[in-house]
């Protein structure tokens, strides 16, 4: 079984856009993507590589399994 791992914020939003999320938006603090009508909010650009921690919290708002995030 494959980990997660830190991914940057353009990969990360990349694959959002490939499950099916478009954005990013810009809205408030932070931007923010959209699946139906499901709303994520995403961290900013520029705080550089988006941690597992984060990134596991993100997936599981999202609905998004580890498996189906490593494309497994």
């Amino acid at each position: 079984m494959s980990r997660l791992i830190p991914v940057s914020w353009k990969k990360f939003v990349q694959r959002m856009r490939e499950l099916g999320f478009t954005g990013p938006y810009a809205g408030g603090r932070h931007p923010y993507m959209r699946r139906d009508m499901l709303t994520i909010i995403i961290p900013n650009p520029h705080e550089g590589d988006i941690s597992v921690g984060l990134l596991r919290r993100i997936l599981r708002q999202a609905n998004i399994s580890r498996d189906e995030w490593l494309g497994n």
